[in-house]
């Protein structure tokens, strides 16, 4: 059923009102209209594109109630908190509250004092939690990371299909789904599931400009990661891995040398894993070590660097795990630390699963491995797999873009280690090649008797990282091929042959350099503040507000936001109120705090100059003054 929407002055006076924004982003205005007019509504938008605006003020402003769905606890507390904070009535129910707090803020919803009500699905299709719907007036329903719907999706939960009741139950409600990762397939599903057959669709573009992607080769993971983080002091991350066993290892050793880093998995206690996701976004721990566990529940903007320490199964879940970078906009950067000892631990637990399940599986992980190997850009073939074109690259695109692929000629080394394969029997990985041609006295190589074969340390001059790079190239471009039920063992295919027997050239890529990064993240912490000691200032009060009122500090304000402030000195409410993202909420709670910090900061002026060091004298002076002070040595020349 069809509404009639407030009029575009209404909707922008509340967009500027609550959220402070004067504009929308792409997409927003649209999707904000047909929620408005009563339609039911397909967004598909990547991580950082704005969806919980589009309807969070669409709720604001229309009569009722708006439902919710999240799937989790910490997402729910993170969106009602910066809601609350803007003064906006929301609230959550979830299972962190105790009855007597349940029964008073569905109380509130009956009087009809909520605009917004998270609530998990599990819970939503409780009898008695569908009883309070029908005697409340519902705006629409709003179902977040709606892709949890689908089995085809990266993140599938069961009891997201509960959902495909509302239809019926609520039969002249409207549906509003949003998702920031779903292929086709997914995006069909979706939509069968919640009967969005005539819904308007909208598709935001999936590049998110300001991330810079990387992989680099796997050898020494933990020293390549401490090297990265301590080029990176002040600056928070995620490093995720498969394991809890390699998270609490990792999180140890970077604790111990000094970082400031945490662990986080499904094996912690709910209230452990609480107080330390809140140590994260609160900015007393800066980097947290993590299985996927982590992250969905996670809206921290300022999160500089997302590592992947181990291979993720599927792109999709990269995607949405990489995309937790850079929310605010600001340059970061999105690594992969690859080894195609990972896509076999991958594969080893894929064999275990039922036959369905395997034939998802393994076409998810190849492609996965396609694009980790892929020697073309991976942004442009990031986007492909959601079916999005790349016009132009951004200027910091990734490591591929940064330094193209160079091709050289590796026939001659290629052949040593297609032999070295041969003479192996082809029962091994490529580790174990390696260290027969480099002729290491491993155990493994005594037992099998391989210090004897002819291949054995003909490959000692070139380092373990070279063979290693060309092991994946080899592997990459079909003249090798893995055995999963072999354990892995690498088997020659008739293209190796031909390089092998028939001396074809083999040209393969040069290596790249080990040191992930890109220089513009690196550069990006304070570059364009035009005033870094004003700017440190404004995110040391910040952090002091939120710690009073038991927020994360970006609940407060942004980061682009306090750069505003140094930038342009606001004295009043009014000049605060024009800056982008301090809506008439904020301006009234934290306004007089920053206007006060910054008049003090410009009454102290600019900080007292170290005095010179003294000159350093020439060697010209130097000399001159040995003479002086001993004359008869010059004499005596």
């Amino acid at each position: 059923m069809f509404t009639v929407a407030p009029p575009r002055a209404r909707v922008l006076e509340e967009l500027r009102r609550t959220f402070g924004y004067d504009s929308f982003r792409p997409l927003q205005a649209e999707i904000v209209d047909a929620v408005l007019t009563g339609r039911d509504v397909f967004v598909l938008m990547p991580t950082g594109g704005g969806k919980s605006l589009c309807y969070q003020l669409p709720a604001l402003l229309m009569d009722g109630t708006a439902v919710v769905v999240s799937p989790l606890i910490a997402l729910m507390k993170d969106q009602v908190d910066k809601l609350q904070a803007m003064g906006a009535p929301a609230t959550f129910v979830n299972s962190s509250l105790d009855g007597a707090e349940v029964r008073a803020r569905l109380a509130a919803v009956a009087r009809r004092e909520v605009k917004l009500l998270y609530v998990a699905p599990e819970r939503l299709v409780l009898p008695r939690f569908l009883d309070l719907l029908h005697r409340t007036r519902i705006s629409f329903f709003a179902v977040d990371e709606a892709h949890c719907i689908s089995e085809w999706g990266h993140d599938f939960r069961p009891e997201y299909r509960e959902l495909r009741q509302l239809r019926e139950l609520f039969p002249d409600a409207h549906i509003a789904a949003f998702t920031a990762t779903a292929t086709a397939r997914v995006q069909a599903d979706i939509v069968q599931q919640l009967g969005l057959d005539g819904a308007a669709t909208f598709r935001g573009s999936f590049n998110r400009e300001n991330l810079f992607y990387q992989v680099v080769p796997k050898q020494s993971p933990y020293e390549q990661l401490r090297a990265y983080v301590r080029a990176r002091a002040h600056a928070s991350g995620i490093v995720y891995c498969q394991s809890r066993a390699t998270c609490e290892s990792v999180a140890d050793r970077l604790s111990s040398e000094g970082f400031s880093a945490t662990a986080y998995h499904a094996g912690l206690d709910a209230d452990e894993r609480r107080r330390r996701q809140e140590a994260f976004v609160r900015d007393d721990v800066r980097i947290v070590v993590a299985t996927i566990a982590f992250g969905m529940g996670i809206d921290k903007p300022d999160v500089r660097f997302v590592i992947h320490y181990d291979l993720p199964k599927n792109l999709e879940g990269y995607y949405q795990e990489s995309g937790r970078a850079g929310r605010d906009g600001e340059p970061s950067e999105c690594v992969l630390f690859y080894s195609y000892a990972d896509a076999a631990k991958h594969e080893h637990f894929i064999a275990e699963r039922p036959p369905r399940e395997q034939a998802i599986a393994k076409a998810q992980l190849r492609s996965m491995l396609d694009w980790a190997q892929s020697p073309t850009c991976r942004r442009r073939a990031l986007l492909a797999y959601f079916d999005e074109e790349l016009a132009d690259p951004p200027e910091h695109c990734c490591d591929v873009c940064r330094e193209p692929v160079e091709l050289m000629d590796w026939t001659v080394p290629a052949q040593m280690f297609l032999s070295c394969v041969k003479r192996t029997g082809e029962r091994f990985g490529a580790g174990h090649v390696v260290d027969v041609l480099r002729g290491a006295q491993t155990e493994k190589v005594r037992r099998f008797g391989h210090e004897r074969l002819s291949t054995y340390g003909i490959g000692a001059d070139r380092p373990t990282a070279e063979w290693q790079h060309l092991a994946r190239e080899l592997l990459r471009d079909g003249y090798v091929r893995q055995s999963p039920e072999e354990y892995n063992a690498l088997k020659i295919t008739p293209k190796g042959m031909g390089a092998l027997v028939g001396r074809a050239s083999v040209m393969l890529t040069r290596p790249r350099p080990l040191a992930p990064g890109s220089r513009a993240a690196k550069q990006a912490a304070n570059a364009d503040v035009d005033n870094p000691r004003l700017f440190e200032r404004l995110r040391a009060l910040r952090k002091q507000l939120a710690d009073e009122r038991g927020y994360p500090p970006y609940v407060v304000f942004h980061d682009a936001v306090l750069r505003d402030m140094a930038r342009l000195k606001p004295t009043s409410h009014a000049a605060l109120k024009r800056i982008s993202g301090v809506g008439e909420r904020k301006a009234a709670d934290y306004g007089d705090a920053f206007i006060a910090e910054i008049e003090a900061f410009e009454a102290e002026g600019p900080p007292t100059p170290a005095p010179a060091p003294a000159h350093a004298p020439t060697q010209a002076e130097l000399a001159g003054l040995r003479a002086a002070l001993n004359p008869n040595r010059s004499r005596r020349r």
